[in-house]
C-alpha cells in the first residue's frame, strides 16, 4: 500500500517544515499561485494580501523566480488557495463559472452576503483556512 503524501499544512504541523523541503516547494508554489492569481485575475494588491502581505518589490521578484524559498505561513497560504480552486473547478466544472464564483455574493453563513474573495481579503489565515473547509464538505 502506498503512503499517502502529506499536504504543506500537514508537513508544517508535523514539524516536517526543512528549509530543503521549502526550497523544494518554493518554486512550483509561486508558479502555481500566480496562474491562479491569472486564473481569478487578481490585482497585484490582492495578490499580496492573500500572500500574507509581502511588499511590492518582492511580490515582482517572486514573479520573476527571484526567490530561493518563502516563508511556512507563504506556503501554507498557497496551499490553502490551491485547495480552494481544485475544489471550486471540481463543484463548477466551467472555468469562467468558477471563477466569477470567486467574486459573486454568497448567502451561506460563512460569507454574509460578502464573495469568496471578500472573505479572503481579510488577509487572515484561518479565513484561507474555513473558506477550504467550506468547499471541501461541499465535495462530499
Amino acid at each position: 500500500m502506498s503512503k499517502r503524501k502529506k499536504d504543506i499544512p500537514e508537513l508544517i504541523a508535523a514539524g516536517e517544515d526543512s528549509g530543503r523541503t521549502r526550497l523544494r516547494l518554493t518554486d512550483p508554489a509561486l508558479k502555481a499561485f500566480f496562474n491562479l492569481a491569472r486564473i481569478w485575475e487578481l490585482s497585484p494588491a490582492e495578490q499580496r494580501r492573500l500572500l500574507g502581505g509581502p511588499s511590492p518589490a518582492t511580490l515582482r521578484r517572486w514573479r520573476r523566480g527571484e526567490v530561493q524559498r518563502i516563508s511556512p505561513e507563504t506556503l501554507e497560504r498557497i496551499s490553502f488557495l490551491l485547495g480552494i480552486y481544485r475544489a471550486i473547478t471540481t463543484l463548477i466544472p466551467y472555468p469562467a463559472r468558477a471563477a466569477a464564483w470567486m467574486r459573486a455574493p454568497n448567502h451561506a453563513p460563512l460569507f454574509g452576503g460578502r464573495s469568496a474573495l471578500d472573505v479572503l481579503m481579510s488577509g487572515r489565515l484561518d479565513d484561507l483556512q474555513a473558506l477550504r473547509r467550506y468547499l471541501d464538505a461541499q465535495l462530499v
